[in-house]
């Protein structure tokens, strides 16, 4: 059996799929990204490998993608986040739509065609707002762990609006909020929508939503939320977090299977 794989490297967790001849995913691997990249991704090729007995050899072609794109040696190609995510999104739902990506340090709206080619993209602003980071910083100000912010919010029964748009201004707010005794739920549903509304900032929806993401992947109340700003259903993929290697496992795939 020959295997492809994609790796894509983020700001804050690496990722790695392999898939085999038939496209569907074999074996994968989850790392912080730390400051070495390449010993990450040469610790997440190994951990995928031993964990599914798979030769190295039998790895066809290795693409990567994300901020650390450049730094994996044994990749045999790069693409881009936007290319990636798009890809992954579009097999799983193969139509026109607009994929909606929100990573640890940026998010990105990627408007494809029915073919799957991208029609155009916009990015966030220049600033955590609308980020995994910014609800780092939330958690961090509730003193809670990142990781029990969506239970958190699950039990909310009203919700507090965060008006600040800048990230260390949303937590200088939010100190006044506790001060003034609203509940740590309500303002932690509250950073969610404030997260939604980054998003529906960024550009216009055309087509099917797709949502990636880890920090869709941990924290599905930004569905719940993104469905009711929109009016519409949101789509998700199967293991959200790791569209984007999947989508360079993908060129991977395509490339060999054209010859290139």
């Amino acid at each position: 059996m020959r295997y492809f794989c994609g790796i894509d490297i983020g700001a804050s967790a690496a990722k790695l799929v392999l898939i085999d001849e038939t496209r569907k995913i074999a074996a994968k691997s989850l790392r912080n990204s730390g400051v070495d990249y390449a010993h990450t991704a040469e610790r997440c090729l190994d951990e995928a490998l031993s964990g599914k007995a798979i030769a190295r050899r039998n790895v066809i072609r290795s693409f990567a993608t994300g901020y650390g794109r450049e730094n994996v040696p044994w990749a045999n190609g790069a693409r881009t986040e936007i290319a990636c995510h798009g890809a992954g999104a579009h097999f799983h739902f193969p139509r026109r739509m607009t994929v909606i990506d929100i990573g640890a340090q940026d998010s990105k709206m990627i408007h494809l065609d029915d073919s799957g080619a991208r029609i155009s993209f916009k990015m966030n602003r220049k600033c955590a707002a609308g980020t995994g980071a910014f609800l780092e910083e939330i958690a961090h100000r509730l003193d809670l762990d990142v990781s029990e912010l969506n239970d958190l919010a699950e039990q909310s029964t009203r919700e507090v609006t965060l008006g600040s748009f800048c990230t260390v201004f949303t937590a200088t707010e939010i100190l006044s909020k506790i001060r003034a005794g609203e509940k740590v739920e309500d303002i932690a549903k509250g950073a969610f929508r404030s997260v939604v509304k980054r998003v529906l900032e960024m550009d216009t929806i055309d087509g099917a939503i797709v949502a990636t993401g880890g920090v869709i992947a941990h924290n599905p109340i930004l569905v719940k939320l993104m469905e009711e700003s929109f009016g519409a259903g949101v789509l998700v993929p199967p293991d959200p977090q790791y569209t984007g290697a999947f989508g360079a496992a993908l060129f991977a795939w395509e490339q060999t299977k054209r010859g290139g």
